[in-house]
Parts: structure tokens; sequence; C-alpha cells
């Protein structure tokens, strides 16, 4: 029994020295904002994809440009390419050899200048003579000559540069580049849609952190009066001037102010735990948020935070982007009915074994226009255009649900607002029922019960208000959030009308 008794206190020993390596750390609201920014993933990856459609888009506008390449191919056919005129050999052989031998001929001119001038035109039998001759040579090199060409060898290889250059695509070039810049606009209001969800949530968290400490605080002075209570019960009881009920009153009542206190110490590292998550801070520091909860004596009215929202909120401005890309994309399906132009040249840079009767360069303009292809061009249009109307539908409900939203997060705040009125009225009234109870108590004109009831209603009070402030600092980040500018929330809490509260 011993031994478990030294484990479990040097078990305590250790948790307690492990809490108290652990060095707290003061943070502002601001300061808080500025870890979130810099080391949330969920933000960094939204900056990602901002940079990946940014890069998109700047892709998107070489597809106006010309596109260059150089190849280099190696071939191989099954045979080498012949041209074997050996037929046409044939065929001039009999009339250059019946010409060469049998042939007539008259009006050959003199070569000779010499005598050109007294005798232009040869005698038939010299003419004869010649044009025999000829006939005879030119028979010879008929028969001499290479009548069966390879034109190609089975292998070659070439290394060429080509260009082509899509002139006119009926708009799908253009409505391509507008898509990919459209991208890149909805990316970033994703990111803004992120920043504006981070905001609400450390608001939620921060907030929620002081609200903890301020519990615990709350339930640490309930135990306090709860102990000194109990002394005084002890006392006179021992007096004889108060029965025993009244003592095990007083006992039990500060039994459960401690154990109030120990829930409210567990949900406080609950509550840093989850703002921890959100600043990225490492495991030993303890967030203490300095920055009180705070509220507004008056708001803007509902109808600017309802014009802001329409204009700047990330929800509406994606859906937008959305919607102006369906209708790029309608453009796009209307294009395709119509024909596409461009030009393509090639250059011969080096080969190996190619055929000389190959050229070297090659220039071709063209125009491809495709005339029928069932329906599917057709259906593709009507299909853009329904996504058009769809996308026009959910733009609809999306700006009557933030509008609803907005207007019930307005309401709450006002609720929340009159509720800290009330309560700080409250307050006033539950100090004084604690000071005249403990008096009657102490004049025995009043049971110990009355006092720990006036105690307990106390502390409810204190920790209304202090929900009463969460809700409406968190419900404020909410409500700029929708509203498309939560960094606004930053302003509000730092300025001259706000009201900061605790205990």
């Amino acid at each position: 029994m011993k031994m478990k008794t030294l484990i479990a206190m040097a078990g305590l020993v250790l948790t307690l020295g492990a809490g108290y390596l652990k060095a707290q750390r003061p943070i502002t609201w601001k300061e808080a904002l500025d870890l979130t920014i810099s080391n949330n993933p969920a933000l960094k990856q939204a900056d990602f994809q901002v940079k990946e459609k940014k890069a998109l888009q700047q892709a998107s506008q070489s597809l106006f440009l010309p596109q260059a390449d150089i190849s280099a191919n190696y071939m191989k056919l099954s045979d080498d390419i012949h041209l074997d005129l050996t037929p046409v050999r044939d065929a001039i052989t009999p009339l250059y050899g019946t010409l060469g031998k049998y042939g007539v001929f008259a009006g050959v001119p003199n070569p000779d200048p010499a005598t050109q001038h007294i005798m232009p035109i040869l005698p038939d039998d010299i003419s004869t003579q010649i044009v025999r001759q000829k006939m005879l040579e030119g028979l010879e090199k008929v028969q001499n000559g290479e009548w069966d060409q390879m034109i190609q060898k089975k292998e070659f290889a070439t290394l060429q540069a080509s260009v082509n250059w899509t002139l006119y695509a009926g708009g799908r070039i253009r409505m391509a580049s507008r898509v990919a810049s459209l991208q890149s606009e909805e990316a970033e209001w994703k990111k803004r849609q992120v920043v504006g969800d981070l905001i609400a949530e450390l608001a939620q968290r921060y907030y929620g952190v002081n609200l903890a400490l301020q519990a615990v605080k709350v339930r640490e002075m309930v135990l306090d009066g709860m102990m000194r209570h109990l002394n005084d019960a002890t006392r006179l009881h021992e007096q004889g001037m108060i029965a025993k009920a009244e003592l095990l009153n007083a006992k039990v009542y500060t039994s459960q102010a401690q154990r109030e206190l120990d829930k409210a110490r567990h949900e406080l590292e609950t509550a840093r735990e989850a703002l921890c998550n959100t600043l990225g801070l490492p495991d030993n520091e303890i967030p203490m948020p300095i920055s009180p909860l705070f509220y507004l004596d008056s708001l803007p009215s509902v109808n600017y935070f309802l014009d802001q929202a329409l204009r700047n909120n990330p929800q509406l401005r994606q859906v937008e982007t959305i919607s102006q890309q369906t209708k790029a994309g309608e453009k796009a399906s209307l294009a395709t009915l119509l024909p596409a132009v461009g030009v393509r040249g090639s250059y011969d840079i080096a080969n190996k074994d190619l055929s000389e009767q190959a050229p070297q360069w090659i220039m071709a303009a063209g125009l491809q226009w495709t005339l029928f292809d069932g329906t599917a061009r057709i259906k593709r249009l009507q299909a853009a255009k329904m996504k058009t109307h769809q996308v026009k539908e959910i733009q609809k409900k999306a700006e009557a649900d933030i509008n609803t939203m907005i207007i019930k997060l307005y309401n709450d705040l006002n609720i929340y607002l009159e509720q800290i009125y009330q309560i700080e009225n409250d307050l006033m009234f539950t100090d004084e029922l604690v000071r005249v109870r403990e008096k009657a108590f102490e004049e025995e004109m009043a049971p110990g019960t009355d006092v720990t009831d006036a105690r307990l209603l106390q502390a409810k009070t204190r920790i209304e208000r202090l929900q009463a402030m969460y809700d409406f600092d968190t419900t404020l980040a909410r409500l700029l959030q929708i509203a498309g500018m939560p960094e606004q929330f930053t302003y509000w809490q730092t300025s001259n009308k706000a009201k900061t509260g605790s205990l």
C-alpha cells in the first residue's frame, strides 16, 4: 500500500513538473492573428492553389502564340524505294536504233562559222549522216544508263524544326484564356474565404480561452467565499450558535464549489489546446490571451452589412466567377461549330540517308471545319446553356441564404448586447445580496443556505455576463466574415467604441 502511494505521489510530481516546464506566453489578439495567418496549413494550401492558378493563367496566354519545336526521327521501311524506268528504256531503244541506221534527215544548220554565210544549211546526205551519228550516240547512252534508281533507302533519320500557329479557332482560344483567368480569380476568393474562416475560428478559440480564464477566476472567488463561509459556520457551530445542519450545508456547498473549479480548469486546458492548434504554437508554450472580451454600444445598420456581403462575400464571389466560367464555356461550345484556320512550316536541319528529292522546307496553310458529327456539338452547347442557368439559380439561392444569415447574426448581436446591459444591472443586485446575506448569517438572522445560494447566484450572473460578451465577440466575427470583411474585427476590437469587460 505504501509503495502504491509513493508511486502515485511520484507520478503527480512528474506531471506537475512537466506542466511547469511549459512557458506561459502572453499574446494579444493582433499577435494571435499574425501567428494564425503565418502558421496555419489551410491558408498555406490556399496560397499554393492561388499560385497554381496564376501559373495556369499565364500558361493559357501562350495559346495565342505560335508553337515551335524540334523533332528528331529515325525511320525504317520494309524495303528500299526504287523507281524502275526499264520499260521506258525498252520502249525508246528501237526508235534510236532504227533512226540511227535508216533515218533520212534534212535541213540541219551548218555549225561551221567560217562557211555559214556560203552554205547555211548542210546538204541532205551530210545532214543524214550527222543526225544518224547523234542517234547512235544517244542509243549508247540509253543502253548504258541507270534505269532502276533507288529513291529512298529503307533506313534514314531526320532532324527538323517546325512551327504551328492557330490563327483562328472560332473563339475557343480566347475563351480558354478567359476561363483560366476566372479560375485564378476564384482561387483568390477561396483564399479570402479561408482567411475569414480562420479569423472566425480564432475569435472563437482566443476568446474561448479568455472566457475560460475568467470562469476559473469566478470559481476561485466562489470557492474562496465558500471557504470563508465554512470557517464562519465552523466557528459559530463550535460556539453553539448554529445547528450542525448549517455546518453540513456549508461543507456540501464548499465541496460543490471545488468541483466546479476543477471542471472550469479542465475546460480551460481544452480551450488552450484548441487555441494552440489554431496558432500553430509549439507544445512547450501556453497561450495567455491578454486582449479582453469586449462589446460595442452601437453597430452600423444591417443594410451596411448586406451591401458589403453582396460585393465582398467570398462564397458569392466564387459563385459569380463560376457563373462567368459557364458563360465562357457556352461560348467555347458555340465556337466548335466554326472553322479553325492555321499555318504550319517545317525545315530540314539535318538528315542521314534521306532522299535528295525530299524538299528542304515546307510551308502550308490550312482550314478545318467539321460540318457534321451527329448531334454531339449541338448537345454539348445545350448542356453548357443548362449549366449557365443552373449556376444562376445557385447564385440566387446563395444570395438569399447569405442575406438571411446576416440578418440573423445582426439580430443575435443586439440580443447579446441587451443581455449584457441587463446582466450588469443584475450583477449589482447579486453583489449587494451576498453582502446582506452574509451579514444576516453572522447575526443569526438567516440560515447558511441563504449565503450559499446568494454566492452561487452571484457566480452564475458573472459567468452569464462573460458568456454574453463571448457570444457577442464570436457572433461579430462571424458577421464580419459573412459580410466579406473579416479583417474589420481587429478594427472594432481596438476602436474607441469597444467596451471591455472582466471580473
